[in-house]
């Protein structure tokens, strides 16, 4: 059996200094955001705003200077992250790019398609989605039905279909996961899968927009119809896109986005509440998440693949992010609050459901969790 070990991490020196320019910059940016706005956290896609942050350096910080990045620390990178996620900040449109899809392109990329993308997003100018879930598959993403197939003189040939594609309705480019071989009867289900680089403007791809609960339209359905991919167009090595896809999930689901996208609600309520001591209760658990989240930060810094302890932290996480609309409704008579509050917190209850959907349901982390503990 492995046991989880989160050790303490904290921000650099001259953290500080960094957290009064982005908040300078913030307030700067922020001031006609709307409760919807800020409620949407890193939901908010905003190309202009992405393109602001990208101009003041803070996107692919930590990436060589060749690809358009600034060489600095993973821990100065999580401080601009928790200040635009404490700010309700419209990040979606470099969120992904910056994230998952540009470390993926550093670890397995080429040449060129590093030379051609990374400087993109740095300047928060390319918008990029993920093509993993797909219709009939539920969890069981080694089920996967979209195909790339080698077509005579060179090239591929796309068809099948993606799901609750966040964004992909937006975006520039999706990294997406598909069959390009058949697994073997006796072999692994998840062999045979390959990842590639679709340009979302190609002939072919029929992007759908499903209306939720709030009347927005943030996932999409995408269809592809024999899209013709340029043999460039594959990431990495054909057949291994199942461990390359994997190894993004300790970026995806540890990092601060996975226990602040009720922040500002929480924040909001605080300065309304008459008692302190529940508000205060929601905020050491939360101060415990984000020295759980800094740690994991601290391991991929280092170099290592903390997967299981990532998955903890976004189950934990989306847990807190869930619970935060409800305890406020308990904790405050919201239907006399400011209308700013009002407004927010009736945005944050309707969201707050997907959070644990996005990024790996609960069920499948935990399964992760009990697996690496011996549990199953």
């Amino acid at each position: 059996m492995v046991g989880l070990r989160f050790e303490p991490r904290d921000t650099p020196p001259g953290s500080a200094a960094l957290r009064r320019e982005v908040r300078a910059f913030l307030a700067e940016h922020g001031r006609g955001w709307t409760p919807e706005v800020r409620g949407r956290s890193w939901m908010g896609f905003d190309r202009a705003f992405s393109r602001a942050v990208g101009a003041r350096g803070w996107i692919g910080m930590t990436w060589p200077r060749r690809y358009g990045g600034h060489e600095r620390s993973a821990m100065e990178r999580y401080v601009v992250l928790e200040e635009m996620l404490a700010a309700g900040a419209p990040v979606g449109a470099h969120w992904i790019g910056d994230r998952q899809s540009g470390p993926l392109l550093l670890r397995f990329g080429t040449e060129a398609q590093r030379m051609r993308l990374l400087p993109a997003i740095a300047r928060g100018e390319a918008a990029f989605c993920i093509g993993l879930s797909e219709p009939d598959s539920g969890s069981d993403l080694a089920s996967l039905r979209t195909r790339a197939e080698r077509v005579p003189g060179g090239g591929w040939r796309l068809n099948g279909r993606k799901i609750w594609t966040s964004f992909a309705h937006l975006c520039d480019w999706m990294i997406a996961l598909v069959r390009t071989a058949p697994a073997e009867r006796d072999g692994p289900r998840h062999a045979g899968l390959s990842q590639f680089l679709v340009d979302l403007r190609l002939p072919g791809i029929t992007i759908r927009p499903i209306r939720e609960l709030t009347g927005e339209e943030g996932f999409n359905e995408v269809t592809f119809d024999d899209v013709p991919l340029p043999e460039d167009a594959l990431i990495g090595r054909e057949g291994e896109g199942w461990a390359q896809a994997t190894s993004e999930l300790a970026f995806e689901r540890s990092g601060p986005d996975r226990i602040l996208s009720s922040y500002p609600l929480l924040a909001a309520a605080a300065e309304a509440a008459a008692d302190p001591v529940p508000i205060g209760r929601m905020v050491a658990r939360l101060a415990t998440l984000r020295a759980m989240s800094l740690s994991v930060a601290g391991m991929l810094e280092d170099g290592r693949s903390p997967a299981v302890e990532a998955a903890l932290v976004k189950d934990i996480g989306n847990a807190f992010e869930q619970a935060v609309p409800e305890r406020v409704r308990d904790l405050l008579d919201v239907a006399d609050a400011p209308e700013g509050l009002r407004r927010l917190h009736a945005y944050v209850t309707q969201v707050a459901p997907t959070f644990s959907l996005r990024g790996g349901t609960r069920e499948i982390l935990r399964g992760i969790i009990a697996r690496e503990l011996g549990l199953r």
